[in-house]
């Protein structure tokens, strides 16, 4: 297969800002199945750098990722020898929305030429070594560029899908499996990475740990939340311009913006063991029980009182301080788990109250989301995780 010179052509589009919450941009992409985004080499850098020590000897598989646009390959690839992989494996999905868009990782930052250059087809990618191949003395993108023309890439039989029988094969061949996956097929690729047994280390949006698919593996510490991105803002470039979740798009750089993301993985790091610091001390007055739940309602992460040894609801943002030596997870408020865990249904007098006070939304009496009732006024909480202090 005749490899060719593949190039950065970004459509040129006037300058789109929308004051959309990110959890609706990323709804948006699950309805409209749009959600093909690229992910930054500086936050995969970012992120990577707490792991290397799980990837020695390891074979890598990047199945949602076509090596001459990938920043996932451009790291592994770069990183092999200094991390010792055995081998790294890229597949891409032919039904990719750019088409001669491509980046040309083999290039210097900025080169361009005419769209077109090739046509995406599905096909599978594996780097075995890295080394000097064109002899100047250092191990870089140009040899991997050479030695990718040198062995080119398998044409797939199927279309790449990471469903597909030919993906399975190589996922049952990796030890461990880093990209950013659809988030509108965000389930099943969950599902699959744990049918298979697998290391990971992917991203995915916030909101699924609160999945009824995805919260009991966090409940059971089957996987957790990685590093995150740099001040909890996540910048892509959209497979297309025209054609991305709604969020934030700028020109200048190319790039989406969206707060709704994070990393998901198995293996094991350093923040996920740091000690919470606890100064709070517990009073009823603050931390008020639920009106449907036997515990306390706790606004914020670092409000945790250091005193308090029952249940307690906290919001989903506690994950990035999750510390399984610290503290133990009892449940979500979710209609899945809250008739298990004890919640009571919110019922018709909470509900009277609340609208009578001006109360909006959609509450009805048969739901088990937790609430408050505080002085006779009724309060809605938003999605509570509950936890309590390992003695």
């Amino acid at each position: 297969m005749h490899l060719p010179k593949i190039v950065v052509s970004l459509p040129k589009i006037k300058i789109k800002t929308y004051d959309i919450m990110a959890n609706r941009s990323l709804n948006k992409a699950k309805v409209a199945k749009k959600d093909e985004f690229y992910t930054q080499y500086a936050d995969i850098a970012n992120e990577l750098k707490h792991y290397r020590q799980h990837f020695a000897g390891k074979t890598v598989f990047c199945n949602c990722d076509d090596p001459y646009e990938s920043n996932f390959f451009k790291f592994f690839a770069l990183n092999f020898n200094a991390w010792g992989l055995k081998k790294l494996i890229c597949t891409c999905y032919n039904g990719s929305p750019i088409v001669g868009n491509e980046l040309d990782l083999f290039a210097p930052e900025g080169m361009a030429a005419e769209p077109g250059a090739r046509e995406r087809q599905a096909f599978k990618m594996e780097l075995t070594e890295l080394r000097d191949v064109n002899g100047d003395g250092a191990e870089d993108l140009q040899d991997v560029e050479i030695l990718l023309r040198r062995n080119p890439p398998t044409l797939l039989k199927g279309n790449g899908d990471f469903r597909s029988p030919e993906c399975i094969a190589l996922l049952q061949e990796a030890d461990i499996v880093v990209t950013n996956p659809p988030f509108s097929l965000f389930r099943e690729y969950v599902a699959q990475l744990m049918q298979f047994n697998k290391k990971f280390l992917i991203i995915g949006p916030y909101n699924a740990i609160t999945y009824k698919e995805v919260f009991p593996l966090i409940k059971e510490n089957k996987m957790w939340l990685g590093y995150g991105f740099n001040g909890g803002n996540a910048y892509f470039r959209p497979a297309s311009a025209e054609n991305y979740a709604v969020g934030v798009f700028n020109e200048v750089t190319g790039l989406v913006k969206f707060r709704n993301c994070t990393w998901f993985t198995n293996l094991d790091h350093k923040k996920r063991h740091e000690k919470l610091d606890l100064y709070k001390k517990y009073t009823p007055e603050e931390y008020p029980k639920y009106y449907n739940f036997d515990a306390i309602n706790v606004d914020k992460t670092a409000d945790i009182p250091e005193d308090y040894n029952g249940i307690m609801g906290v919001p989903i943002t506690f994950m990035d301080k999750f510390n399984p030596d610290q503290f133990e997870i009892i449940g979500v408020d979710t209609k899945e788990e809250a008739e298990s865990l004890g919640v009571k249904p919110i019922g018709k007098e909470w509900c009277d109250i609340y609208f009578s006070q001006g109360g909006t939304g959609h509450m009805s009496p048969s739901m088990r989301n937790v609430v408050l009732l505080i002085d006779g006024k009724a309060k809605s909480t938003y999605k509570r995780i509950f936890i309590r202090k390992k003695q």
